[in-house]
């Protein structure tokens, strides 16, 4: 017999196509730093001898909108319309098409003489945002007051854009008003259908010319949040017209957590596949099939279009990529320079979310204590908890020290481990690795005094985790696995250290009754007066689908009442708490009290003050978190 085998190998190798990859992080996203999930991606791709390149349309777009010629254009469109609310903006248009190429320098690259200059009494045009500066202005040095001016001039245009001409348009998010919760395809299908914007059309000029630069068979788009949605789409509806031949796919946060349930065909009019969870395996198998190597059966967790009907393609057993073997991301075609450092609050802690330039790195992948009630428990993301070794993450962190000449990291951890924060920064410290770094906690005993003075001694700055309702009984009820005593010392041990603490803040879970919201907000007030936490943010409760209350909402006493399911997007749920209180009516004084309590005002107010309504007064001991520290 004739040995043939080596002709069948031959003949699949010469079959065997190239693909070249364009991953793309579409608007709206940080502006101070790149969004990591195509970095991640694009390390993986490259390592495993693919042709990987990234770019982030996100500050492309921002940076071409604020710029002369475009706001320029954006007043005149705004003549043609006639519309001008925002009055004192168009009335000092002048001003602000001549200033903005200047301001936006300014945010790009601080000096102490640009500084000096934008300073100066009628430097720049005022209008509504600048009519009353931010608590803490005065005590700011020169850099962060222009700094601070240069972006109340930036929102103020941001403000004109929204209201005149495009009314999708915002900093960190793009038409999310009609990407969240959205159970039907139809609205969103019914905009895509209109003419591009004057904001989108400059995004498909940098979009073409990526894609002229690039030559890419394969684009992939991260959508992380809502407000990426549908500026990807409008990308992606661009592709399909005037270069039909490449591939498009979806993947990211949004796609994990909403579309899960997605059986809408109409969404494959603008892309090709969609992937859940982890990106690496769908990308890597799906990179395979189009080059030929491997068949439309071996997909891993894609949603594709076949006969007209959406098919959920999962070979199984997936590729299974250990946290500890990824290798480190890539920021390559990325440029740091492009970023933007604003300064909308004062306040130290909440400044790192749009000030400063940071890499981003995971610890480790989901979460080691998966167990809240409100979280997304069940999802690959929390769910599939894995570690690494403390050597291996510094050696990543020094070779893209190496590659960025960044030296700040955020860890983007749910909950990174105290275990694992412990041998990062005995590792650092050994190896003399200079590192500025902040990550999400637990507030858990683990964080001992000692522990947190090692974690400051190896560059730690800050913290953020979650308080949440700030009550015993409905912290144990959402099985969070703390209690607001041990909160107390945890936050104190940090700030002793001189590691500042964000605690994410949560009103309206199951049951929770008028009184516990007014006792929740003097826990957090004196958390502030007692100096354990210096940064804070309220957001209302919302059942998901794949939490525990999402999926047995009667165990929590509420009852689900929509929206109804129509093909496309599943997550946040609307519900019934006929244990609760009204709970929306406090939204307005909770969050007035926490931006005093950030600037240091008013500690000592009575919380029920800052209500426009009567509320009860706190049932709360006046010395509760003092005597938790003794």
């Amino acid at each position: 017999m004739i040995d043939i085998s080596h002709i069948y190998v031959d003949f699949i190798y010469i079959c065997l196509v190239p693909i070249k990859t364009l991953l793309i992080t579409p608007p709206f996203t940080q502006l101070n730093t790149p969004y990591p999930a195509t970095t991640y991606l694009s390390g993986f791709l490259n390592s495993k001898g693919h042709d990987c390149v990234q770019c982030d349309l996100s500050i492309a777009l921002f940076n071409k909108v604020f710029t002369r010629d475009v706001i320029e254009s954006i007043f005149l469109e705004a003549q043609v319309y006639n519309s001008f609310e925002f009055k004192l903006v168009w009335k000092q248009r002048e001003r602000y098409i001549n200033c903005v190429d200047e301001v936006i320098g300014f945010l790009r690259h601080q000096t102490l003489e640009k500084a000096a200059q934008l300073l100066e009494k009628n430097a720049l045009p005022k209008a509504h945002r600048q009519d009353s500066l931010s608590q803490g202005f005065a005590s700011l040095n020169d850099i962060d007051r222009a700094k601070h001016l240069c972006t109340l001039f930036i929102e103020e245009l941001g403000d004109f854009i929204t209201a005149n001409v495009d009314e999708f348009f915002a900093f960190t998010r793009y038409a999310e008003q009609i990407s969240s919760s959205a159970s039907s395809f139809d609205q969103i299908d019914e905009y895509l259908q209109y003419e591009p914007t004057i904001v989108e059309n400059q995004l498909l000029l940098l979009l073409a010319n990526q894609i002229e630069e690039h030559q890419p068979d394969l684009i992939g788009f991260t959508i992380p949040f809502p407000g990426n949605l549908f500026s990807a789409l409008r990308c992606g509806q661009f592709i399909k017209m005037y270069y039909p031949k490449i591939k498009i796919a979806f993947g990211g946060g949004y796609c994990n957590t909403e579309l899960r349930e997605l059986n809408d065909s109409r969404v494959f009019n603008y892309l090709d596949y969609i992937t859940l969870d982890d990106g690496e395996g769908p990308l890597l198998q799906l990179i395979k099939h189009l080059s030929g190597e491997i068949k439309i059966d071996q997909l891993e967790r894609t949603f594709l279009l076949q006969n007209e009907v959406v098919h959920y393609q999962n070979h199984e057993p997936n590729l299974h990529i250990r946290h500890a073997d990824l290798p480190k991301s890539s920021y390559a075609g990325l440029n740091f320079d492009s970023y933007l450092s604003f300064l909308d609050v004062v306040n130290p802690m909440h400044r790192l979310w749009t000030d400063d330039q940071w890499v981003k790195l995971t610890v480790s992948h989901g979460c080691y204590w998966k167990q809240c009630s409100f979280c997304d428990v069940h999802l690959d993301y929390i769910g599939n908890y894995q570690n690494t070794t403390a050597e291996n993450l510094v050696d990543k962190i020094e070779a893209l020290i190496e590659e960025t000449r960044i030296h700040g990291f955020h860890f983007v951890d749910e909950a990174a481990p105290p275990k694992m924060l412990k041998a990062l920064a005995e590792e650092l410290i050994k190896r003399s690795v200079k590192i500025r770094w902040w990550t999400n906690i637990r507030f858990e005993k683990t964080f001992t005094p000692e522990l947190c003075e090692l974690m400051a001694q190896s560059g730690c700055i800050a913290v953020t985790g979650g308080l949440e309702v700030a009550s015993d009984r409905l912290l144990a009820k959402m099985k969070k696995g703390v209690d607001i005593a041990q909160v107390a010392r945890v936050t104190h041990a940090f700030s002793q250290s001189k590691i500042m603490v964000h605690a994410y803040l949560m009103y309206g879970f199951p049951t929770q009754t008028e009184q516990e919201t007014i006792d929740s907000l003097e826990i957090v007030r004196q958390l502030f007066d007692n100096q354990c936490i210096q940064s804070a943010f309220w957001h209302q409760f919302t059942a998901t689908a794949h939490s525990p209350i999402g999926k047995n909402p009667e165990a929590f006493d509420i009852k689900i009442t929509g929206p109804l399911f129509r093909g496309f997007a599943k997550n946040d749920l609307t519900h019934e708490d006929p244990k609760g209180a009204q709970h929306t009516k406090f939204t307005k004084g909770l969050n007035r009290a926490l931006n005093s309590y950030m600037n240091g005002v008013d500690l000592n107010k009575p919380v029920n003050d800052w209500f426009d309504f009567e509320v009860a007064n706190t049932s709360v001991n006046p010395q509760k978190i003092e005597s938790s520290l003794v």
